[in-house]
C-alpha cells in the first residue's frame, strides 16, 4: 500500500506538489489563527486579566502622548501662554451666552401674545375667524373645485352628526403621546389628568438675576388637585469651572426644583397602596399590612431628586436628573414653540426625515466606495473579505 502511495506521488506533476504544499501552509496558518482566537477568548473571560487590562486603560486615559514632554522648556512656556489665552476665551464665551439668554428673554416677550392666542383657541376662550382658519395644505393644491366642495360637504355632515367640541380637546395630551421622550413618562392613570392641561409656558429669570427658566403647566379646575399651575424651575450656570475651564461648552443646568401638588384625597397618582402579609415569629399568626409606596407617574416630574450642597449624587439620582434636564430643555426648546406641529405629527416626521437623510448619505458614500473598488484593475475582492466573526454564547 505504501508503494502505491509512493508511486502515485512520483507520478504527480511538480506543480501539483507545490499546490499541495501551499494548501498545507494555509491550513497550518488557519489552525494557528484559530488557536490564537481561542486563547484570546479564554483570556477575556478571566476576571483577573480583565481587571488588570481595565486598570491599564484607566491609567492611559487622559495621559499625555509624550510629545509635550519632549518639547524644549522655552516652547512649553509659550504653550502655557496659549492656554491662558484659551481660559480668557472661555470667559468671553460665557459672556456671549449670557447675552444670548438676554436675547431669548427679549424675543420670548414677542412670542408671548401669539402663545396666549394659541392657548385661548385650545381652551375655547377665543374662536378664530374664517380668515385665520384658512390653510392651504400641499395635497389640496391639486384638488379640483368640485372635489373641494365635496370634501367640505362631507366635513360639515360629520360635524352635524357629532357634538360641537369646545376648543381643541386633549391638545397637550396628544402632544405628549406623540413625542417618545414624553410618552415614555406617561402612565395610563396620568392621561385623565393631562386632559385638563390647558397650556405650558416658559418664563425666564429677570434681568440681573442668576440664569434660569421656569416651565409653567396651567390646568383647568379638576378633581385631582387644587393647583391651577404646576411649576418646574431649572437653574443654569454660564461660567467656566475654575478647576476645569476648558470643559466649558455653554450654559449647563445645575439643578432643578419642582413644586408641591395639592392632591385631592385618594387621587394622588404618584403613590399606590399595596397589601402585604406578615407572619408573627412566635405565635405564627398572619396579619395583612397596608403600605403606601411610590408609583410611576408623569407627575413625579415635579419632585426631582435634591442635589446636596457638596453636589455628590448616587448613580440612580444622577441618571434621573440627567433625564430630567434633557426633558426640561426639550420642552422649552421644542415643545412649547412648536406645539401644534407635534400635535399634528409634522414635527416628528421632520425629525424622522433628518435621520433618514443621514442614513441615505452614508449608504451613498458606501456605494461610491464599492464602485471605485470595482473599477480598480488591481482590486482583489478576496483580499478584503473579512473572516466571519466568532460568536460565543454566554
Amino acid at each position: 500500500m505504501a508503494d502505491i502511495d509512493n508511486k502515485d506521488q512520483a507520478e504527480m506533476d511538480p506543480a501539483d506538489l507545490e499546490d499541495v504544499e501551499e494548501v498545507d501552509e494555509e491550513e497550518t496558518g488557519e489552525d494557528e489563527n484559530s488557536k490564537a482566537r481561542q486563547l484570546t477568548v479564554q483570556m477575556m473571560q478571566n476576571p483577573q486579566i480583565l481587571a488588570a487590562l481595565q486598570e491599564r486603560l484607566d491609567g492611559l486615559n487622559g495621559s499625555p502622548s509624550g510629545y509635550m514632554e519632549s518639547l524644549p522648556k522655552v516652547v512649553k512656556r509659550r504653550v502655557n501662554a496659549l492656554k491662558n489665552l484659551q481660559v480668557k476665551c472661555a470667559h468671553i464665551e460665557a459672556k456671549f451666552y449670557e447675552e444670548v439668554h438676554e436675547l431669548e428673554r427679549k424675543y420670548a416677550a414677542l412670542y408671548q401674545p401669539l402663545f396666549e392666542k394659541r392657548s385661548d383657541i385650545v381652551k375655547a376662550a377665543y374662536e378664530p375667524t374664517d380668515e385665520e382658519c384658512e390653510w392651504k395644505a400641499d395635497e389640496e393644491e391639486e384638488l379640483t373645485d368640485e372635489m373641494k366642495e365635496k370634501a367640505k360637504l362631507d366635513e360639515e355632515k360629520k360635524d352635524e352628526e357629532k357634538e360641537d367640541p369646545k376648543g381643541i380637546p386633549e391638545f397637550w395630551l396628544t402632544v405628549f403621546k406623540n413625542v417618545d421622550l414624553l410618552s415614555d413618562m406617561l402612565q395610563e392613570h396620568d392621561e385623565p389628568i393631562l386632559k385638563h392641561l390647558q397650556d405650558i409656558k416658559v418664563k425666564f429669570s429677570d434681568p440681573g438675576q442668576p440664569m434660569s427658566f421656569t416651565l409653567e403647566f396651567h390646568f383647568e379646575p379638576n378633581d385631582f388637585f387644587t393647583n391651577t399651575v404646576l411649576t418646574k424651575t431649572y437653574k443654569m450656570r454660564s461660567e467656566p469651572d475654575e478647576n476645569d475651564p476648558f470643559s466649558f461648552d455653554g450654559p449647563e443646568i445645575m439643578c432643578c426644583t419642582g413644586c408641591q401638588i395639592d392632591w385631592t384625597k385618594g387621587k394622588n397618582v404618584t403613590l399606590k397602596t399595596i397589601k402585604k402579609k406578615q407572619k408573627h415569629k412566635g405565635r405564627g399568626t398572619v396579619r395583612t399590612v397596608t403600605k403606601t409606596v411610590p408609583n410611576d407617574s408623569f407627575f413625579n416630574f415635579f419632585t426631582p431628586p435634591e442635589v446636596p450642597e457638596n453636589g455628590e449624587l448616587d448613580e440612580d439620582a444622577e441618571a434621573v436628573l440627567a433625564a430630567d434636564f434633557e426633558i426640561g430643555h426639550f420642552i422649552r426648546e421644542r415643545i412649547v414653540p412648536r406645539a401644534v406641529l407635534y400635535f399634528t405629527g409634522e414635527a416628528i416626521e421632520d425629525d424622522d426625515d433628518d435621520y433618514d437623510e443621514e442614513g441615505e448619505e452614508a449608504d451613498d458614500e458606501e456605494g461610491e466606495e464599492e464602485a471605485d473598488e470595482e473599477n480598480d484593475p488591481d482590486y482583489d475582492p478576496k483580499k478584503d473579505a473579512a473572516p466571519p466573526a466568532e460568536c460565543k454564547q454566554q
